[in-house]
Protein backbone atom coordinates (compact mmCIF):
# COMPACT_ATOMS: atom_id res chain seq x y z
CA UNK A 1 0.00 0.00 0.00
CA UNK A 2 1.56 3.53 -0.84
CA UNK A 3 1.14 6.62 1.50
CA UNK A 4 0.97 8.99 -1.54
CA UNK A 5 -2.46 10.53 -1.52
CA UNK A 6 -2.56 11.24 -5.53
CA UNK A 7 -2.10 7.48 -5.97
CA UNK A 8 -5.54 5.25 -7.19
CA UNK A 9 -5.46 1.78 -7.56
CA UNK A 10 -7.46 1.76 -11.13
CA UNK A 11 -8.68 -1.70 -10.24
CA UNK A 12 -10.42 -0.90 -7.34
CA UNK A 13 -11.31 2.73 -8.37
CA UNK A 14 -13.18 0.67 -11.62
CA UNK A 15 -14.65 -1.74 -9.62
CA UNK A 16 -16.25 0.83 -7.40
CA UNK A 17 -17.92 2.71 -9.73
CA UNK A 18 -18.92 -0.02 -11.89
CA UNK A 19 -20.77 -1.42 -8.20
CA UNK A 20 -22.40 2.16 -8.49
CA UNK A 21 -24.38 1.46 -11.34
CA UNK A 22 -23.90 5.26 -12.21
CA UNK A 23 -25.34 6.74 -15.34
CA UNK A 24 -22.69 9.09 -14.50
CA UNK A 25 -20.19 7.06 -14.82
CA UNK A 26 -18.03 9.10 -17.20
CA UNK A 27 -18.72 12.28 -15.25
CA UNK A 28 -17.45 11.15 -12.03
CA UNK A 29 -14.16 9.86 -13.84
CA UNK A 30 -13.62 12.69 -16.07
CA UNK A 31 -14.18 14.83 -12.35
CA UNK A 32 -11.74 12.49 -10.08
CA UNK A 33 -9.21 12.31 -12.79
CA UNK A 34 -8.62 15.97 -12.77
CA UNK A 35 -8.90 16.90 -9.17
CA UNK A 36 -6.26 14.10 -9.23
CA UNK A 37 -3.96 15.88 -10.94
CA UNK A 38 -4.39 19.30 -9.37
CA UNK A 39 -4.22 17.88 -6.38
CA UNK A 40 -0.93 16.87 -7.76
CA UNK A 41 0.41 19.35 -9.41
CA UNK A 42 -0.59 21.84 -6.11
CA UNK A 43 1.82 18.61 -4.49
CA UNK A 44 4.58 20.02 -7.04
CA UNK A 45 4.41 23.51 -6.68
CA UNK A 46 4.22 23.28 -2.60
CA UNK A 47 7.31 21.09 -2.48
CA UNK A 48 5.81 18.04 -0.34
CA UNK A 49 2.63 16.67 -0.16
CA UNK A 50 -0.48 18.53 1.55
CA UNK A 51 -0.33 16.16 4.63
CA UNK A 52 3.20 15.31 5.09
CA UNK A 53 5.51 17.60 6.89
CA UNK A 54 8.76 17.99 5.16
CA UNK A 55 11.73 20.31 4.78
CA UNK A 56 11.34 20.97 1.23
CA UNK A 57 8.09 22.18 1.78
CA UNK A 58 7.79 25.76 0.12
CA UNK A 59 4.28 26.12 0.44
CA UNK A 60 1.30 25.17 1.69
CA UNK A 61 -2.43 24.54 0.74
CA UNK A 62 -5.31 26.49 1.77
CA UNK A 63 -8.63 25.06 1.20
CA UNK A 64 -10.04 24.82 -2.44
CA UNK A 65 -11.50 27.10 -5.57
CA UNK A 66 -14.27 25.88 -7.32
CA UNK A 67 -15.08 25.98 -10.69
CA UNK A 68 -17.62 24.93 -12.99
CA UNK A 69 -15.98 23.27 -16.32
CA UNK A 70 -18.24 22.71 -19.15
CA UNK A 71 -17.47 19.06 -21.03
CA UNK A 72 -19.18 17.28 -24.02
CA UNK A 73 -19.95 14.40 -21.01
CA UNK A 74 -21.56 17.12 -19.01
CA UNK A 75 -21.01 20.12 -16.43
CA UNK A 76 -18.36 19.59 -13.53
CA UNK A 77 -17.61 20.88 -10.26
CA UNK A 78 -13.34 20.82 -10.21
CA UNK A 79 -12.01 21.23 -7.08
CA UNK A 80 -8.80 23.74 -7.55
CA UNK A 81 -6.13 23.96 -4.82
CA UNK A 82 -5.32 26.93 -3.34
CA UNK A 83 -2.03 27.90 -1.70
CA UNK A 84 -0.85 30.46 1.40
CA UNK A 85 1.37 32.24 -0.42
CA UNK A 86 1.28 33.25 -4.44
CA UNK A 87 -1.26 31.57 -7.05
CA UNK A 88 -1.74 28.25 -8.30
CA UNK A 89 -4.54 28.36 -11.02
CA UNK A 90 -4.46 25.44 -13.73
CA UNK A 91 -4.52 27.63 -17.22
CA UNK A 92 -3.53 24.11 -18.90
CA UNK A 93 -7.32 22.91 -17.93
CA UNK A 94 -9.73 26.39 -18.04
CA UNK A 95 -7.85 28.56 -20.61
CA UNK A 96 -7.36 25.83 -23.59
CA UNK A 97 -10.44 23.33 -22.35
CA UNK A 98 -11.28 23.14 -25.65
CA UNK A 99 -8.05 20.73 -26.70
CA UNK A 100 -7.81 19.55 -23.24
CA UNK A 101 -11.50 17.66 -22.28
CA UNK A 102 -11.76 15.72 -25.49
CA UNK A 103 -7.89 14.97 -24.72
CA UNK A 104 -9.26 13.75 -21.13
CA UNK A 105 -12.05 12.52 -22.00
CA UNK A 106 -10.52 9.85 -24.66
CA UNK A 107 -7.80 8.92 -21.91
CA UNK A 108 -10.43 7.97 -19.78
CA UNK A 109 -12.64 6.34 -21.67
CA UNK A 110 -9.92 4.17 -23.61
CA UNK A 111 -9.04 3.11 -19.99
CA UNK A 112 -11.95 2.26 -19.31
CA UNK A 113 -12.39 0.21 -21.87
CA UNK A 114 -8.89 -1.81 -21.40
CA UNK A 115 -10.06 -2.60 -17.85
CA UNK A 116 -13.80 -3.60 -18.59
CA UNK A 117 -12.50 -5.68 -22.28
CA UNK A 118 -9.52 -7.27 -22.19
CA UNK A 119 -8.10 -8.43 -25.66
CA UNK A 120 -8.02 -11.93 -24.73
CA UNK A 121 -12.01 -12.31 -23.96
Amino acid sequence: MTTDSNHIDPTAYIEELLAQASPDLMCQMLTDFINHILSAQADSVCGADDTTVSPQRTNTRNGYRHRRLDTRVGSRDIAIPKLRQGAFFPDWLLERRTRTEPALTTVIATRYLKRAYPLGV
